[in-house]
């Protein structure tokens, strides 16, 4: 018999509106800032001219390649079974649901419908759900070690050009959380897919029957029972779907935190390039542990101080060159997702649930 897909329906808790929440707490914060932070005098750095029209072009062209990863790994993860609109849609679908929900709840079980409602069988659709997980932590837990190497602790955290001793021992110790939260998830991904699928579901249901677990055991039960099916997908597979899905993984992330670097490029001109970089690997893994949606609010605020040193302007006018630049960040990395999503998803939902009520306001 066809395997039959959850009777739980995972998109019934979102709702369009949601992506309201995030805008007003972007909003807020961001007001907050420029009230306490910002300084006019910072436009007389910005030199508008073809050398900005171009970088700022490149910083879309960074966010092009950060979805066309996506997309890519994604159809390949289908062994093409998931035509290029189908592909598009699943990867908008599953950002929209990222941004309107908070990075540490994540939005597994709902990728998964997403993905099966397009023609994919449950069992595949777990498989490619959850190899999506892994490559993106596994992306994530090889390259910090690389860039504290590249770049230097010292380099990565020091901001006492900006703030205080205070908020870089903090944001070491949000960032080592993270990166240890990625990294036992990678592991346990790791077990479950390639060795022991069945020991590890049984070790996860005995963890979560403890009293203080016991009202998660549900959603493990079936992560445990998606990482089983995703093993036996994944047993057929060849060395080039592995180096597909790690070069594609490894351009998306990486356009990702080019972004940015074209940004400052665009308005202020050259910086330090790597650190940069670096530094927004560790906001992303910092972002992983904040209870906000998309982790609004607290990414404008970390990028204006986290980065806002590296502003190749006058050390007084730094913080408000950070603030300026990370509004132009989440208008390109972020907004466009909750836009897109509000038109593709009450779509998709009268498409593939048409015996539901759906309205925009609810």
């Amino acid at each position: 018999m066809p395997q039959q897909p959850p009777k739980a329906n995972p998109v019934g808790k979102i709702r369009v509106r949601n992506a309201v929440y995030p805008i007003l707490i972007g909003l807020a914060v961001v007001g907050w800032m420029l009230y306490r932070d910002f300084d006019p005098r910072v436009f007389d750095n910005v030199i508008v001219s073809w050398h900005t029209v171009f970088w700022i072009f490149v910083a879309f062209a960074c966010m092009f390649g950060r979805d066309l990863g996506y997309i890519v790994r994604i159809k390949v993860f289908s062994g093409g079974q998931l035509s290029w609109g189908q592909a598009f849609r699943v990867i908008m679908l599953w950002e929209f649901t990222s941004a309107i929900t908070p990075s540490a709840v994540g939005g597994t079980s709902v990728a998964i419908l997403y993905v099966h409602k397009e023609g994919i069988s449950i069992g595949k659709s777990s498989a490619m759900v959850m190899l999506t997980s892994f490559f993106d932590e596994l992306y994530f837990v090889l390259m910090f070690p690389l860039v504290v190497l590249a770049v230097g602790r010292a380099q990565l955290f020091d901001l006492s050009a900006l703030s205080t001793n205070l908020l870089s021992m903090s944001l070491i110790t949000v960032a080592l959380i993270g990166y240890l939260l990625k990294l036992a998830w990678t592991l346990i991904l790791t077990y479950g897919l390639f060795i022991n699928p069945r020991g590890l579901k049984w070790l996860l249901l005995k963890v979560f029957k403890t009293r203080l677990l016991r009202r998660w055991y549900r959603p493990i039960n079936r992560i445990g029972t998606d990482i089983i099916l995703s093993s036996r997908e994944l047993k057929t597979k060849g060395v080039g779907f592995w180096l597909k899905g790690f070069f594609s993984t490894f351009v998306s992330w990486s356009s990702r935190y080019l972004v940015a670097n074209a940004l400052i490029m665009a308005f202020f001109g050259y910086t330090d390039q790597l650190i940069l970089f670096a530094r927004q690997l560790v906001l992303w893994i910092m972002m992983l542990v904040m209870p906000t949606p998309g982790g609004s609010g607290f990414a404008e605020y970390i990028f204006t101080h986290f980065l806002g040193d590296r502003m190749p302007v006058a050390p007084e006018l730094q913080l408000a060159a950070g603030t300026l630049v990370a509004v132009a960040w989440r208008l390109i990395t972020y907004y466009p997702y909750l836009i897109v999503g509000a038109v593709v998803f009450p779509r998709w939902i009268n498409r593939h649930f048409s015996h539901l009520t759906f309205r925009r306001k609810s």
